[in-house]
């Protein structure tokens, strides 16, 4: 079964069953009412008989019987009402009754009769003689309409003198159920058409909601994530809506993402092989020279340091490859202790001084004598040297500055250049892998792959600490790294990918 008619039909019992229980108890209600205001006529009647029948002798104070004249007219005057009553004497002897009437009275309400309780019969069969205008008094053991009546008792002077059985056919009364059950009933039937044509609009209303949802669906299968869905409510169906359009933005978000990676990884792959291709055509070349002595003597020595150099680039671009994965994968490990930073920086500038004159620059150091930081020696080193090799790499005739201080938590780094700075948009990028910021100098003798600053930020977030960057287009570039101490770093951390957190590089302004 469809959704819609399940909704219709839930909808459409839930109603009925409210009208059904109301219905019952209104005719209950009714039923009571009627029978409940019939009582209390009769009653009423009982005591206008007794009052306008009853005899008193004026010097004795005596109950004296019943004025017959007067029961008589008052008999003939209920009768054109469908009531008739009998009066019975203390003594349980009939005094009087109106067509006929006689009921029955067992011990029992004699009894409570005598107690002065008034008792109210719901339906009865008594015996009733009735009077036609064409036919003669007729009176007969066979049935007898069911009538409803009172037993009132009546004292004078604290002793019981008559006791009124009035009562009026049943039928008079359901006369009137019948009516107001009928005109119910009309309205009951009135109000099931109107819930199932309610039931269906709400059901309806869900089930098109859904049905938008269901073709918004089969758009993001078909690959179209620019797919919305409007959610103008608070309701379920409409959260469920957002958290739709939240997916369709997180997958087109993903599927721009996996464009550009691939775009990232073609053109990686493109330059890697570029990379390879040249120093490798290099060796070649030098190596069938050297074999078939085609190399002059005084050349050959050039020839072999051109060979070494290219085969450290083949290194690096094989090595730089080899770490990213490792730390990617999460299979590197750390052996953090505490060490004095400012003699590695010290070892790393005598390192690559000659490099940085290869550029005419000059490296800076402003350092405590003894700083002290918490990180893995090895991975330390190798941090501090991409970010100074890439400070070289991108100034020329200028200054690159290395700083450091202690901050209350952690060890601070600064590297700061005069270079050719980076725009905002490359700044939001640089951490990205085979991302490179001036492509013109992937073929220098760095060997530049894209993946330097991108395993300096996961080397940087396996320490727990933080890297951020400043740069201006021109103007230069500053590096400020952070590494946690001892008590403040995380034990146990697993880098995010670049490329999943790309606002990790954003510049603070």
């Amino acid at each position: 079964m469809k959704l819609l008619y399940r909704q219709m039909l839930s909808f459409f019992a839930v109603i009925c069953t409210l009208l059904i229980i109301v219905t019952i108890s209104f005719v209950n209600v009714t039923n009571r009412t009627l029978y409940t205001n019939t009582w209390r006529e009769l009653q009423q009647d009982a005591d206008s008989l007794i009052q306008d029948s009853i005899k008193y002798d004026q010097t004795t104070h005596q109950f004296k019987g019943l004025k017959t004249a007067s029961l008589k007219s008052n008999a003939s005057l209920l009768a054109r009402q469908n009531v008739h009553f009998a009066i019975y004497s203390a003594d349980h002897k009939k005094m009087f009754a109106s067509n006929g009437y006689t009921a029955k009275l067992t011990k029992k309400e004699w009894q409570a009769l005598k107690e002065g309780r008034t008792i109210q019969k719901k339906m009865d069969r008594p015996r009733l003689n009735i009077s036609d205008k064409n036919k003669q008094k007729k009176s007969g053991p066979g049935p007898h309409p069911k009538m409803t009546d009172i037993l009132r008792p009546y004292f004078y002077q604290g002793k019981l003198v008559a006791v009124v059985s009035i009562g009026t056919f049943v039928s008079t009364v359901e006369q009137s159920r019948h009516q107001i059950i009928s005109n119910l009933l009309a309205t009951f039937v009135i109000a099931m058409l109107v819930a199932l044509v309610v039931s269906y609009l709400l059901a309806r209303s869900s089930t098109q909601r859904i049905s938008k949802m269901r073709r918004a669906t089969h758009q993001i299968a078909r690959g179209n994530y620019k797919v919305h869905i409007d959610t103008p409510g608070k309701d379920e169906l409409d959260d469920l809506g957002r958290d739709f359009n939240q997916m369709a933005d997180a997958l087109q978000a993903s599927q721009e993402e996996i464009r550009q990676q691939e775009e990232r990884r073609r053109r990686f792959m493109a330059d890697a092989a570029h990379e390879m291709r040249t120093p490798l055509t290099t060796i070649n070349g030098l190596l069938e020279g050297l074999a078939y002595d085609a190399i002059p003597e005084e050349d050959k020595k050039h020839s072999i340091q051109l060979m070494q150099n290219d085969t450290r680039r083949l290194i690096r671009l094989v090595n730089d490859t080899l770490d990213y994965e490792k730390i990617r994968t999460n299979q590197i490990s750390m052996d953090r202790k505490v060490f004095d930073a400012t003699a590695v920086i010290d070892n790393l500038r005598a390192q690559l001084n000659k490099k940085a004159a290869l550029q005419n620059d000059e490296l800076v150091v402003d350092m405590p004598k003894v700083l002290r930081v918490y990180a893995d020696y090895d991975r330390f080193v190798q941090i501090m040297f991409n970010i100074i090799q890439n400070a070289i790499q991108f100034t020329k005739n200028d200054k690159i500055e290395i700083a450091g201080r202690r901050l209350p938590k952690g060890a601070e780094f600064a590297v700061k250049d005069n270079g050719i700075g980076m725009t905002k948009e490359q700044t939001e990028k640089i951490w990205e892998r085979f991302y490179k910021a001036d492509r013109s100098r992937m073929n220098t003798q760095y060997g530049e792959s894209g993946l330097g600053l991108a395993i300096v930020h996961h080397l940087v977030d396996l320490h727990g600490g933080t890297i951020k960057v400043q740069s201006k287009l021109g103007k230069g570039t500053t590096f400020t790294l952070f590494f946690p101490d001892r008590e403040y770093a995380p034990h146990t951390i697993t880098p995010q990918t670049t490329d999943e957190q790309q606002t990790a590089g954003q510049v603070e302004k």
